[in-house]
């Protein structure tokens, strides 16, 4: 069996890995200083793995902040939150600001420590054993998740401090906000960098799960179109680059998100899980499913998602669910329903599991929609999961070089892209493609991907489509405060977490937020 990187986390960091017969898993065995580790290939891998580990935060992260606050997901509302989760309910209803904490500055804290790992071991690279031809490698692997992590940043905060070399004193990382221009030109270097080096690219199944040529080409893709002025043309090359690749569509969606196609010929890039009691597991899975008081029934393992690890989030919305075409085989595979009763605690029962599409619930029960990608029953350890989480899929290229060529005016081109994605849907050929259906069919083949947010601000429907999604939403729910759905351009990024300016005081807040700290 071909063997799969699985993250782990290493400690502030590295540790020692040992490679078994099916997966890379990292024990530590023993410490080293920083001085006498970065010298052999072997700490150089193991390095390289803890630099991948901080992805692993991302997905969840990105289901609340991406997913959550756009308009394919709600959440349920439960009394027992007012407490603990305000702090998620808030992100999805635009109320959050710069104290908001938990999910926000998680995500914030993470990828800069992923950053700092790549570039102590970008920085340690001459100095060791390597050959040349290592060194390259481990560079170009380095660079493109450097890139990966500053894209994260800029799509979500705008300008951020650009750190790009190992920080051995504390005031080496108070750095001022870099522009926005900046921020996507270092990326852009950064790829460019790792592309000319050469990535593998992919040419057997499943993968390793690491950074490859078509990663990279996807990466800059939507760094062309993304940043203030955009490069559609070379963003084209990329795309069409991918194409000529060995990806492809598996022949079933639901095939997709199975957890044996981790890794397939549709995945360009995703963050690897491993299910156990190891570390390396997920826990998505738990967060997207209702809250439930017998979850020995629908997971197949007694649990609590009602605590810690709770549930209940990234609810589909009704609108979500009729947004779907008649005959969209995306709609089952992505969403269902968990029928059951409610009592008089808000406690949900679970019974069993409905096609969403023409729901009607009978007579003294109640049901929670939920997404389906990430459902494999039954588990073996409660609050945990080995799904893998697609970041990069080949039918999300595909649609990306569709946005790209109606945006340079080449409709007519865009169409056989688009087609190839519904007909694996189910769904009829278009005659002609415009700008938003392209959008639209990014919201149904993505769904629940954690593109939704960013698709709607790079494309420039964010503000009008939330605000009607707000509008529809607090006429559906009382309990949705006046101020909520606010969305104005300020909106679209995050705040710099309060305690980030109180420590770094050449940060400056985003507009829109409170900064004096």
């Amino acid at each position: 069996m071909k063997r799969i990187l699985t993250y782990i986390f290493l400690g502030a960091t590295v540790g020692l890995a040992s490679c078994s017969e099916d997966f890379l898993n990292v024990y530590p065995q023993t410490s080293l200083s920083s001085t006498t580790f970065y010298q052999t290939p072997a700490h150089f891998e193991q390095a390289i793995t803890g630099a991948y580990a901080r992805t692993r935060t991302i997905p969840l992260n990105g289901l609340i902040m991406d997913e959550m606050r756009s308009d394919n997901a709600h959440f349920t509302m439960y009394a027992g939150d007012r407490g603990p989760y305000l702090r998620t309910e808030v992100i999805g209803l635009f109320l959050d600001d710069e104290t908001t904490d938990t999910w926000v500055p998680t995500r914030y804290n993470e990828v800069y420590n992923g950053i700092s790992r790549v570039n102590t071991l970008i920085g340690r690279l001459d100095g060791s054993e390597l050959t040349d031809d290592q060194k390259k490698a481990v560079r170009a692997e380095a660079l493109f998740l450097r890139a990966f992590f500053y894209y994260d940043l800029v799509t979500h905060w705008g300008g951020v401090p650009l750190v790009l070399t190992e920080a051995k004193m504390g005031e080496e990382l108070f750095l001022p906000n870099s522009t926005v221009e900046e921020v996507y030109n270092q990326i852009l270097t950064d790829i460019d960098e790792a592309i000319s080096i050469g990535l593998p690219v992919a040419t057997t199944f499943p993968q390793s799960g690491r950074a490859t040529m078509g990663a990279a080409r996807m990466l800059r893709a939507y760094s062309y179109m993304s940043k203030p002025a955009r490069e559609y043309a070379k963003a084209e090359q990329d795309l069409i680059a991918i194409t000529q690749m060995n990806y492809g569509l598996l022949d079933d969606y639901t095939d997709v998100f199975s957890l044996s196609n981790k890794n397939s010929k549709e995945s360009i890039f995703e963050i690897q899980y491993l299910d156990g009691d190891g570390g390396q597991h997920s826990d998505f899975p738990w967060r997207l499913i209702p809250k439930c008081s017998n979850l020995n029934v629908m997971m197949g393992v007694s649990a609590n998602n009602y605590a810690y690890t709770s549930g209940g989030w990234v609810v589909p919305t009704q609108e979500m669910v009729d947004s779907y075409e008649d005959g969209d085989k995306r709609l089952p595979a992505s969403i269902v329903v968990a029928e059951g009763t409610v009592n008089a605690a808000e406690q949900f029962t679970f019974e069993s599991i409905k096609d969403v599409k023409g729901y009607v619930c009978p007579e003294g029960k109640a049901y929670r929609y939920f997404t389906n990608k990430f459902y494999h029953p039954p588990y073996s350890f409660g609050l945990r999961a080995g799904d893998n989480f697609p970041v990069y899929r080949y039918a999300g290229a595909l649609l990306l070089l569709a946005e790209c060529l109606v945006e340079q005016g080449k409709n007519a081109e865009a169409l056989p892209w688009v087609n190839q994605v519904r007909a694996r849907a189910g769904l009829p050929a278009l005659t002609s493609v415009t700008k938003q259906q392209v959008s639209d069919e990014m919201r149904h083949e993505l769904a629940f991907e954690n593109h939704r947010w960013t698709d709607l601000i790079r494309t420039g429907q964010a503000i009008e489509v939330m605000t009607r999604f707000g509008q529809e939403m607090k006429a559906m729910y009382s309990y949705i405060l006046p101020g909520a759905f606010n969305v104005t351009q300020d909106r679209l990024l995050y705040p710099f977490y309060f305690r980030e300016l109180r420590v770094n005081k050449e940060l400056k807040q985003n507009p829109g937020y409170k900064g004096d700290y």
